[in-house]
């Protein structure tokens, strides 16, 4: 076998033109149409409206490439193409040898007639998706509705990405292009056309059964290979024409387990399939998976459970980290993972309206152990259940299936994404269509995943309550299943109104802010930095996003003076906001046992739910994720009977011996009353060490507030927590005026900022302008007395102690008015 890599230069052109720009595979024409001038920054200002003409047109991607002997004189030789986006007419030297009609579904085109030794020609033209679409429009009886956040019209009807069309958070480029592999490649024989592996955990050993799936075009025998463990196993199989399978068993005695982040290592196997014309390599995570979901005296519950232990899943939703695939790359899926995994998250759900992710995202959470929850790509809209729509998703969800199962990251499949909530049409006859059209593409999806021979959880719809997506009182409630939460941001509702809620999971929830003065430098002239400001607005694409962000300063704060004010205090809503929820359902365990923050990034720079701008920089909110996802968390809330309860938090495997202390303090920091509680906390629960009345302990709610230090000893190891509590809301608040002096050290590659200050400051944040980095801490509160040192870690090397020093700016809560 060889093959022939068609990645690298290419030319793009519009169809009907002479002009054709430099481009690259994989890539995208908006990338290469702005690096070639063509097209302004779609990022920046209102830009995004200058370039809505390039989705409306025709492009065609071309290049020459040479062709061997050798290579002509295999058998079969096949065009791999994993991900062409979208509607696509694929010729060589002028022969036309496949069209693709999906991006979610990898093609592999005969080419041997078209080919010729020598020099060669390749194009690839993509048509702007609507066209297709309409097509498809046509042939239903009905119209169906779209995602209201798409400004493009019948994304529903194909299978693109569908928050290329925009979204609540998202730019509109509806791009086109190639991504992933492109190649020829020659053989005489069968070829692999997937691997994939089932294991089955008994005491103390696991059987791993390696399956390997071949295409032939005739009948015949191959050679097969493979290692796992430190074993070989060799076979000669017969394979007939069309599909074959053979698979080998190996058996693993005492084997190394994967766990989740937090619970334990992340082991990986090498596994190794080879013929005498390919070789395919795996790593392989040995873990037992499941979700429990059961009827209980709440609900329905639902439960990871990972190697026989309930695990309370920590995390965030995962949107495309960029709206222009060109740069996607493993060195940012590192980043923004790792950035997951250093906040104490444990799982990133892949949102049902982006794509299905590159094999790098996988592999970098197998490392990192973070669980995957999958949804397949359908989001907020009805979708078509026409034979043929159908038939299409059933091979794009075996496809992807096939693709994924071996990634023991994995957690579940997930159906849609708020998909049965589009179907509640107040008219009876519509609900009834859409129902039933709906339970035809769900049997889509399941006969998909039953192709691709998985045993990991199908879970129809997020939310839903489980086997059953339409019980009764089954969609978005919070005893059954998992739900989304927006009755804060989207409903108005004040913070508190988290504490009205008991989920048993909540794969969403959130609350936005703006992003960064750093990010909004990025987008905007200095002449916009006004939060109403028409390119403040433009970056802003959630119906009134804006004024809710500042009508909920009015509810807690004093209103901040200026731009940088406004921008940082909308961090600190933000924070806030996210804490309050998720230190209140951790609580609740093992009633409540997931909280996955909508969203972790953004795929440009915008106002957003994010916890990571669209640059990387750390949100306030990232920090306390960081602090509010610890595995040992201690915590109050004031509830509604007069009291203030203390809680104490672990994710520990054994069970702890709790020390609480609490000291109130005045504004100026003077100590008002000292408190301190003992208890033990089960493993991986939580528990209430304490309750007072706040009456007892403080004769004004708006003058003083709470610092607590968790301290939870397990033999002779000590983890250490701590957090600070407010009894009322900050406007009503005398905050000091305090003076915070700062300097600054470098300690090899990382530098200490060291932080005094005269009065008590919260939300203190620490920044280094220009410089892209992160801090071990952030927003934290400082007290008189106690110096606090915060280590600033730069993403890149080089960065001098004068540069940090030039650039480093502290700002707290009383600044902002």
């Amino acid at each position: 076998m060889s093959t022939l890599d068609l990645h690298g230069r290419w030319q793009l052109k519009q169809a009907g033109s002479e002009d054709n720009y430099s481009a690259t595979i994989p890539g995208d024409n908006y990338s290469a149409l702005l690096k070639a001038s063509v097209i302004e920054d779609p990022y920046y200002g209102r830009n995004e409206d200058k370039v809505q003409w390039v989705s409306k047109e025709t492009w065609v991607w071309h290049r020459t490439f040479q062709v061997t002997k050798a290579m002509l004189e295999h058998d079969f030789i096949y065009l791999n193409a994993d991900e062409i986006d979208t509607c696509a007419i694929i010729e060589i030297n002028g022969k036309k040898i496949g069209t693709t009609r999906s991006q979610f579904i990898r093609h592999r085109f005969d080419a041997k007639k078209a080919l010729r030794q020598g020099r060669n020609e390749i194009s690839v033209t993509i048509q702007p998706y609507v066209k297709e679409a309409r097509r498809r429009a046509r042939k239903m009886p009905y119209e169906i509705r779209s995602s209201g956040n798409n400004t493009t019209s019948n994304l529903n009807y194909v299978r693109k990405t569908q928050c290329h069309g925009g979204w609540d958070w998202g730019i509109t480029l509806v791009v086109s292009g190639i991504y992933g592999d492109l190649s020829l490649t020659g053989h005489n024989g069968a070829r692999i056309e997937h691997v994939y592996t089932q294991q089955t955990h008994s005491k103390g050993k696991c059987i791993v059964a390696v399956t390997t799936e071949f295409v032939a075009d005739r009948a015949g025998k191959t050679k097969v290979r493979v290692a796992f463990n430190g074993e070989i196993k060799e076979s000669t199989v017969t394979v007939d024409k069309g599909t074959s399978l053979t698979t080998t068993r190996f058996e693993v005695t005492n084997p190394k387990l994967w766990w989740p982040a937090g619970h334990g290592a992340q082991p990986l196997y090498d596994l190794t399939v080879s013929t005498q014309d390919e070789v395919r390599t795996r790593k392989l995570g040995l873990r037992t998976m499941e979700v429990r979901s059961e009827p209980d005296e709440i609900g329905i519950s639902m439960v990871i459970v990972v190697n026989g232990v309930d695990i309370f899943c920590k995390g965030a939703n995962w949107i495309p980290m960029d709206a222009m695939p060109s740069r996607y790359n493993r060195a940012r899926y590192q980043q923004l993972l790792g950035d997951a995994k250093l906040a104490n998250m444990n799982m990133i759900r892949i949102w049902g309206g982006g794509h299905y992710e590159r094999d790098d995202f996988y592999d970098v959470c197998d490392e990192l152990g973070l669980m995957v929850w999958q949804d397949f790509m359908f989001a907020c809209a009805i979708y078509p259940a026409y034979k043929e729509f159908r038939e299409e998703v059933t091979d794009e969800i075996e496809y992807q299936t096939k693709r994924l199962r071996n990634h023991p990251s994995i957690a579940l499949w997930c159906g849609d994404n708020e998909v049965v909530g589009e179907l509640r049409s107040p008219a009876r006859d519509i609900r009834d269509r859409n129902v039933a059209a709906f339970e035809r593409l769900l049997a889509a999806k399941e006969e998909g995943v039953a192709r691709g021979g998985d045993d990991r959880t199908f879970w129809p719809s997020s939310p839903c309550a489980g086997a059953n997506p339409f019980e009764d009182d089954g969609w978005n409630n919070d005893t059954h299943g998992d739900m989304h939460n927006w009755t804060v941001w989207h409903a108005g509702k004040n913070f508190e109104a988290y504490y009205d809620v008991t989920p048993r999971f909540c794969s969403e929830f959130g609350f936005q802010s703006f992003s960064s003065f750093e990010t909004a430098k990025t987008f905007a002239h200095p002449s916009q930095f006004n939060v109403t400001s028409p390119v403040m607005e433009h970056h802003q694409k959630n119906t009134a996003g804006n004024q809710k962000i500042v009508e909920m300063f009015t509810r807690y704060f004093r209103m901040p003076v200026g731009f940088e004010n406004n921008l940082y205090l909308s961090q600190v809503q933000q924070a806030i906001a996210i804490k309050t929820a998720v230190e209140y359902w951790r609580r609740l365990q093992p009633v409540c046992m997931g909280t996955l923050i909508w969203q972790l990034n953004d795929n440009w720079p915008v106002a957003s739910w994010s916890s990571l701008e669209y640059n990387g920089e750390w949100k306030q909110l990232h920090y306390h994720a960081k602090r509010f996802f610890s595995p040992v968390l201690g915590s109050a809330f004031n509830n509604k009977r007069g009291e203030v309860e203390l809680w104490a938090i672990s994710d520990l495997a054994d069970r702890a011996q709790a020390t609480m202390a609490v000291t109130i303090y005045d504004w100026e920091g003077k100590r008002l009353i000292n408190r301190t509680c003992r208890g033990s906390v089960n493993a991986r629960s939580a528990q209430k060490l304490a309750s007072f009345k706040i009456a007892d302990i403080t004769p004004a709610v708006n003058g003083c507030f709470m610092q607590i230090r968790l301290s939870l000893r397990v033999g002779s190891r000590t983890r250490v927590h701590e957090n600070t509590h407010f009894f009322d809301h900050f406007k009503r608040c005398e905050l000091a005026n305090a003076k915070i002096r700062s300097s600054v050290s470098r300690n090899n590659h990382v530098f200490e900022v060291q932080l005094k200050t005269d009065r008590p400051t919260f939300f203190t944040t620490v920044t280094v302008d220009g410089i892209p980095g992160i801090f071990e801490d952030n927003s934290v509160t400082l007290m008189p007395g106690k110096d606090k040192k915060l280590t600033f870690t730069p993403r890149k090397p080089g960065v001098t102690l004068a540069q940090v020093r030039r650039h480093l700016k502290v700002k707290h809560l009383r600044e902002t008015y």
